[in-house]
């Protein structure tokens, strides 16, 4: 992004006199809670890596204060937005602050857990300040549902951004970590303080960057890889022989699955890559 191009940022005071001339209360109901602070958003844009070949999907753009050097920096952007009265004005602040990229923005009102197709261009990136109360399956269902997305860099509760960067034989490992990992690479680019939203949250923030992979060489079927994945944490203190017997049929098949694909069934759950998984879930079906 050039000097000549940088956007006009919202300010804090600007924020909220936009929210208070719409009577916008940020609600706990869409996990509303707004980043005030412009040094956040430009740090996020320049970790997101997007440039001007980008067809970026933001998801709860809210009063666009990472909309903006998002539309500078990508060639597109489509705002996924829920609340009507943001939908509405997101536009408006985009045509007045930044008129020269305003024909780069797309606005989709939509709740993101039912977005199932985009217009053309399909995203090539994810770039997000999630809400806090979906911000795992919000991730998930994108990666799934939009083969196209190569990038992800959102920002998410803290503790949710350690559990999705998780590695095996971590005591925060487990599901999110292992589906994150059957679509991308996965890690904790960096940490967020309270004070750059309004309202403060409770709890401090992370952004997690993700660069999509192929998922692990198996004949299951995702679908099958994850049922296996939440089995195992679903009584993440029983060993897989036990945790799995359910899934598998009984006990032995269970361990007869987890032999098969080299996995000690004695092992938990928290100690298996997402390409164990795979081989388990394969060999049950063999």
């Amino acid at each position: 992004m050039t000097d000549d191009a940088d956007p006009s940022l919202l300010s804090a005071t600007e924020i909220r006199r936009i929210a208070e001339r719409l009577d916008v209360r940020p609600t706990k109901q869409w996990g509303q809670n707004f980043v005030i602070d412009p040094n956040t958003v430009r740090k996020i844009v320049r970790l997101a890596g997007v440039g001007p070949h980008d067809t970026v999907v933001e998801v709860g753009p809210g009063l666009g204060s990472l909309t903006l050097p998002l539309l500078y920096a990508a060639g597109r952007v489509r705002a996924v937005e829920v609340d009507p009265r943001l939908a509405g004005e997101l536009p408006r602040t985009v045509q007045r602050l930044a008129p020269t990229v305003a024909d780069r923005l797309e606005v989709i009102r939509a709740d993101a857990m039912t977005v199932n197709s985009l217009p053309d261009p399909q995203p090539t990136a994810l770039v997000a300040n999630l809400p806090y109360n979906v911000s795992v399956p919000v991730v998930l269902s994108f990666l799934e549902r939009f083969p196209s997305l190569q990038r992800v860099l959102v920002m998410v509760q803290l503790e949710v951004a350690e559990r999705l960067a998780a590695a095996p034989g971590s005591k925060i490992y487990g599901v999110p970590s292992v589906k994150a990992a059957w679509y991308a690479d996965v890690r904790l680019a960096d940490r967020v303080g309270r004070n750059v939203f309004w309202p403060a949250p409770n709890v401090d923030s992370g952004l997690v960057s993700m660069h999509r992979r192929q998922p692990p060489v198996t004949t299951a079927s995702r679908e099958d890889v994850f049922a296996c994945v939440d089995a195992a944490f679903a009584a993440r203190r029983k060993t897989l022989r036990a945790a799995l017997a359910g899934w598998a049929g009984s006990p032995a098949a269970a361990e007869a699955a987890l032999r098969s694909a080299g996995v000690d069934p004695t092992l938990r759950g928290e100690r298996i890559t997402v390409e164990q998984f795979a081989a388990v879930a394969a060999a049950r079906s063999a």
